[in-house]
């Protein structure tokens, strides 16, 4: 859909396209409601592209005594694996314990059962210290009394964003990127009446007739709805991660352990054929206009942790291929240690005004819902709810033979219904992956064609992943991606031709350096020549 489509009215406008905001928006849409989502960059381009990809059951929740929220996690998690096959996957979890530092044993025992218990079925298990040793390779051995393992589940966070927010569209919903909402009007009574709205490229602007506003823009948030309760504020904190080719370190579960300098949670993980380390808790001083980035602070505290824990392995940053970095929207006084605030979400009404921030990725429909009950006395009553059915997966045929079980899963999985169109739709060479990713060309084109991109930073780092799991951001690949997309690609009904080709591209090279770049080898906007490789 163009800018110049939008309707003048609708019961329910959703700013920001994040996990909080398309999942408002696909359950309103689903509620019956004309639902308009906005998004002033691009769709996941925020914390909701950049997180630890996990889906958990809120374990550290259960040491802070939150046993109702931890429950709520599980169960979400739980729902989430049966809704989304292929898209939110199984993951085991391995936890050193040592007998100097970090949890005790007999904790980690008490609280993992606790965790079975609310999941209604045992899923940890115990190590000896042999077993442990023979399970992870150069683990630190002094010290090391036993491990624990445990079931969690993980995501592609961006694909599940977009699956949200296409399925929402299938449904009767609107949903546009790079489009800002600029403003608010109220009528006489203070009530909200109007949203107005400005895309970005075109800086063409528009009113909207709403009675409900729905606030995601997490990080931003108090820029459209300053905060009602005394004292606090959005607190932005910065969490990071570096990625390993996975050829370095096969992993088939997450390595958990505390790191010793303050005690955090730390995890190795694996994830899309690489492998992930983070993340971190500090506060976010970096420019909120800028992309975030890993701070050199950063890599040394995880790769600190990491040589720790695997003190004979010798990873250093060169072996790193990029990095990334997301800002948490926390609502605090700003009196407690960064890892110490809680994660729970908050929502903020004033008529017709509702702001939803904080929560976890594992439990976004929650605060979907709540958010929706805090705006239900502004909504109108809603039409007859889309029955989900005009979303369900079409049943297989002849045509998917020349697609493996593996890629059919992964399609159904970040596509839904949209999976089986690529399946019949594209020749079997497109269903090969992209060099050593499970990435598949097929991906690359349907989102050319169908997915709302308007730079190549949205193709290569949110509608696919290559750009986070290739070196130097896949640019060896630019000019086969340029061939395979460039019929699809076009803005204002005008093709991509090869200047436009160029400049995304430079453009492209130019913001991975910048912001995705391992840590050591990042062009920061204030330098002008790279810095010397660094040994970690």
């Amino acid at each position: 859909m163009k800018f110049s489509d939008i309707n003048k009215e609708y019961d329910v406008i959703v700013a920001g396209g994040g996990i909080t905001g398309a999942g408002i928006f696909y359950e309103s849409v689903k509620k019956g409601y004309r639902v308009l989502l906005l998004e002033a960059k691009d769709f996941a381009w925020g914390t909701s592209s950049r997180s630890s990809k996990m889906v958990h059951g809120g374990l550290r929740y259960l040491k802070q005594g939150k046993f109702l929220l931890t429950k709520a996690a599980v169960k979400e998690r739980e729902r989430l694996l049966k809704q989304y096959p292929g898209l939110v996957t199984p993951l085991k979890f391995i936890m050193p314990v040592f007998d100097h530092y970090g949890p005790s044993r007999s904790s980690m025992k008490i609280g993992l059962s606790i965790y079975s218990f609310m999941a209604g079925e045992k899923q940890h298990n115990n190590y000896t210290k042999a077993a442990l040793i023979e399970k992870i390779s150069g683990i630190r051995e002094k010290n090391l009394v036993s491990g624990v393992g445990f079931k969690d589940a993980q995501v592609d966070d961006a694909r599940l964003v977009l699956r949200l927010i296409y399925e929402g569209c299938l449904l009767g919903g609107t949903a546009l990127n790079y489009t800002r909402v600029t403003g608010i009007e109220r009528d006489q009574k203070g009530y909200l009446a109007a949203v107005n709205a400005m895309d970005i490229d075109s800086l063409a602007s528009v009113e909207i007739k709403t009675k409900v506003l729905i606030n995601a823009t997490g990080a931003f948030a108090e820029t459209l709805h300053p905060s009602p309760m005394k004292g606090f504020h959005i607190r932005p904190l910065r969490g990071s991660h570096l990625i390993f080719p996975k050829s370095i370190f096969p992993l088939d579960r997450v390595i958990s352990f505390i790191h010793p300098q303050d005690l955090r949670p730390v995890f190795l993980f694996p994830w899309e054929e690489s492998v992930l380390l983070g993340t971190t808790d500090v506060d976010h001083d970096q420019d909120m206009k800028m992309e975030p980035f890993v701070t050199m602070k950063e890599a040394d505290y995880l790769m600190e942790g990491l040589n720790h824990i695997l003190p004979d392995f010798k990873l250093s940053l060169n072996d790193c291929i990029s990095s990334i970095a997301g800002v948490r929207p926390v609502l605090s006084k700003k009196k407690k240690a960064a890892s110490r605030e809680s994660r729970e979400h908050v929502v903020w009404k004033d008529k017709g005004l509702v702001t939803a921030t904080g929560g976890k990725l594992t439990t976004f429909q929650m605060l979907a819902n709540d958010a929706l009950k805090a705006a239900k006395p502004y909504l109108p009553k809603p039409a007859i709810p889309n029955p989900e059915q005009k979303i369900k997966d079409q049943p297989w045929d002849e045509t998917c033979r020349n697609v493996s079980d593996s890629a059919q899963e992964r399609l159904l999985g970040r596509y839904g219904s949209f999976g089986w169109q690529m399946i019949r739709q594209y020749d079997e060479e497109l269903f090969n992956p992209i060099e050593n990713t499970k990435s598949l060309w097929a991906e690359i084109r349907y989102a050319a064609e169908y997915e709302n991109i308007r730079h190549l930073s949205d193709l290569l780092l949110r509608r696919v992943r290559v750009g986070l799991l290739l070196p130097e951001g896949g640019k060896n690949l630019l000019d086969r991606i340029e061939t395979l997309c460039k019929p699809y690609l076009s803005q204002n009904n005008k093709k991509w031709d090869n200047k436009k080709w160029d400049k995304e591209k430079k453009a492209y090279i130019k913001l991975w350096e910048t912001y995705y770049s391992p840590p050591n080898l990042k062009v920061l906007p204030n330098l002008k020549v790279r810095p010397k490789k660094r040994e970690i």
